[in-house]
């Protein structure tokens, strides 16, 4: 026998008006449905529409009902999307599987259930209760809701009800059976009681690109006590070495000794190496001067004091004058190194291309710096510095480079 079920959008739930289709039916006035002629009848029951393998839970009986209908809304409720074609129909999952296939006939779609393969069905219409679905998961070895609704759909176990089982709350022999065991132990919490008593330092780097300023480095520094974050860019990343200790180690190595043959072989003197001469009251008065001088801790004295502008306060003063219209004039002086005025004596030896031939021993005492000498940019930065305070300008008292003069 063929039953006709038909696709209503105006259905609210599934109903149909033949008896003997229910089985399990439990007798109970529920409420009235009103048709689309004004007329209403009254829902008497409900029960399980059982064809072949196939069982449609709580499907509502009325009497009088001369069609059976499926609602669209129930279907969508489920997830499911109907679609309607020229000639057919079809219900479809998320994936785009097709459940139910319909005709139409006589402007209406209809799906025959008894052409609907036992397996094909399964879950869609009727929603197992939370006992149900739990007590399955369990007897499944706590298998998930999704591989069990694929067994239903399947029809890979027997005995499973063929319902869609759904997860409504939480496992808690699932959860901890997920828990891991920690791989290490946890260290001692050391907390903090004030600022910069503790720090957390990370150095990153040399990076692949360097920044804007030519950095490579990046040195992160975190407070303990009120994560306040401190970043450092730096361009070899010796921060973290000690510099006294590495002092420290060069002095043992000067006063180490080892047995090296000397030369006899002459190495003659360039014109950018100092000396003295080589007579014995100048070598004397020499040597009193040098052990005379004061010496200071932490001081390096190999590297020569000269301000350099900074990149950031150029680009600031470059921003700065093109807001307010400036007009910026940039000057380049030639052999500057030539024009500073020594202010301890430097001696120098002769150029071998150029040597005395009546004083050959002798050397040059130099009044003017040279480009090679240490002193060279320190001497010409003196000689700037005083020539634009002497003109009414006035030094930065930050940026020693930078010179004002107000109008």
């Amino acid at each position: 026998q063929i039953y006709l079920w038909i696709i209503d959008s105006g259905c609210s739930k599934r109903m149909t008006g033949n008896r003997a289709l229910l089985t399990n039916f439990v007798e109970k006035f529920l409420k009235t449905v009103h048709f689309g002629n004004n007329d209403f009848a009254v829902i008497d029951g409900y029960g399980d529409v059982v064809i072949g393998s196939m069982t449609i839970k709580k499907d509502y009986y009325v009497e009088g009902l001369g069609h059976n209908l499926f609602s669209i809304g129930q279907f969508c409720d489920k997830g499911l999307e109907v679609s309607f074609r020229k000639s057919t129909c079809f219900v479809r999952n998320e994936d785009g599987v097709d459940f139910l296939t319909g005709d139409r006939s006589s402007n209406l779609y209809t799906i025959a259930l008894n052409k609907v393969a036992s397996n094909s069905l399964t879950c869609l219409l009727a929603k197992a209760s939370s006992s149900q679905s739990w007590l399955w998961h369990q007897r499944l070895s706590h298998l998930n809701f999704a591989t069990i609704n694929n067994l239903v759909k399947t029809n890979l176990v027997e005995g499973l009800p063929k319902m869609k089982f759904e997860k409504d709350h939480l496992c808690s022999a699932c959860e901890q059976g997920k828990i891991h065991r920690e791989h290490h132990k946890c260290k001692t919490a050391f907390a903090s009681n004030k600022p910069l008593y503790l720090l957390h330092m990370d150095l990153c780097g040399p990076m692949r690109i360097k920044s804007i300023n030519g950095k490579l480095y990046v040195l992160v520094v975190v407070d303990d006590y009120s994560w306040y974050t401190w970043r450092v860019r730096t361009d070899n990343g010796t921060e973290f070495k000690n510099k006294t200790l590495a002092k420290f180690f060069a002095e043992i190595m000067k006063s180490s000794t080892t047995n090296v043959e000397t030369s006899n072989v002459e190495i003659p003197l360039n014109e950018e190496e100092v000396f003295h001469e080589s007579s014995e009251s100048f070598q004397g008065e020499y040597s009193s001067s040098s052990l005379n001088d004061d010496v200071h801790q932490s001081i390096d004295y190999d590297v020569p004091f000269a301000p350099v502008a900074r990149i950031e306060a150029i680009r600031l003063f470059l921003g700065y004058a093109t807001h307010k219209d400036f007009i910026v004039f940039q000057m380049d002086v030639k052999t500057m190194f030539f024009n500073g005025i020594l202010k301890e004596e430097v001696y120098i030896g002769q150029p071998l291309v150029f040597v005395n031939k009546q004083y050959p021993d002798h050397v040059y005492a130099l009044d003017k710096a040279l480009y090679g000498l240490k002193q060279a940019p320190r001497a010409w930065y003196d000689v700037l510095s005083q020539f634009l305070i002497d003109i009414d300008f006035q030094k930065g008292s930050i940026d020693t480079t930078l010179f004002i003069k107000k109008g």
